[in-house]
């Protein structure tokens, strides 16, 4: 999903990346958290409410996107509150570019703070038309990673269909994986890499240990149905991604991403949730 529609809708040696498939698979169950994009009308209204839903349905983990930058600190701490109380985490927002500047980095850090992130994702970056241009947006994700890194937090970059589109022969995910230091995650949103004629197995085998969170977002080559499917009714390996992501990417969480359904967004959460469990069988 795009930053911009928020508010209206490389490298790692292998033994460096074995490590963190080993620590997920040997912590017992990968948790499953939900983009709360997914039920942006519902959070919205009643975005406690809607929390604590998605907290019931069975997912261990949410992910805020852009509003909850507009938070006040008591906001901030109030939801953290509940996600405790719920006994669940928010392992990384999802962030507008804007929020990533110096004039905003400050605010930003300490709003994931108090949710008690690990990671600040920049969720979308406009298409550019040179590679020097998607180089830049490296070098930011960078010097971001660095002013970061003192509080304890991580930067992540989240991909669409443009990062697997190319410029000149060459994709600019492959830009920014080559160009962004190993600390900078590189979350897989596996329908715009397939919408994008992108293979997200063979990308998650080409970064290892980079991929430490996935949306969980399937795609059809039906125009009728693009990304209305129900997690596991499109064109993705869902048993080749879990396997490559918790054999090389260093999967940490997956997010289930939902951007509408035939059902009612709470619905197409908790049914999108079972289909997960029943195609990725792990212990509680």
């Amino acid at each position: 999903m795009s930053s911009s529609s928020f508010s209206r809708r490389s490298f790692l040696a292998m033994s460096a990346a074995l490590p963190w498939a080993v620590r997920a698979v040997a912590a017992g169950s990968i948790p499953v958290g939900l983009e709360l994009y997914s039920v942006r009308d519902a959070l919205g209204k009643d975005p406690e409410g809607t929390v604590r839903a998605v907290a019931h349905m069975g997912y261990r983990a949410v992910e805020f996107y852009a509003p909850y930058f507009k938070w006040s600190d008591a906001e901030a701490r109030q939801m953290r509150k509940l996600l405790d109380d719920l006994g669940i985490r928010c392992y990384s927002t999802h962030n507008d570019e804007e929020f990533l500047t110096p004039k905003n980095l400050d605010r930003t850090r300490d709003l994931n703070l108090t949710l008690g992130t690990k990671y600040v994702v920049q969720a979308w970056s406009d298409p550019k038309p040179t590679a020097d241009d998607w180089k830049a947006v490296a070098d930011n994700l960078n010097a971001v990673a660095a002013k970061l890194e003192p509080a304890g937090l991580k930067v992540g970059y989240h991909n669409h269909q443009s990062e697997f589109t190319a410029i000149a022969g060459r994709r600019p995910i492959e830009i920014l994986a080559a160009n962004t230091k190993p600390a900078v995650m590189l979350q897989l949103d596996v329908g715009t890499c397939l919408e994008a004629g992108g293979d997200p197995v063979a990308w998650i085998r080409a970064n290892p240990g980079r991929i430490r969170s996935i949306h969980c977002k399937d795609w059809s080559p039906d125009p009728d149905k693009g990304y209305q499917v129900l997690f596991g009714e499109g064109k993705a390996d869902w048993k080749g991604i879990f396997q490559a992501a918790e054999s090389a990417g260093g999967v940490e969480y997956y997010l289930i991403e939902q951007e509408g359904s035939r059902f009612s967004e709470l619905e197409t959460a908790n049914r999108c949730l079972q289909a997960f469990r029943a195609s990725h069988a792990q212990p509680e």
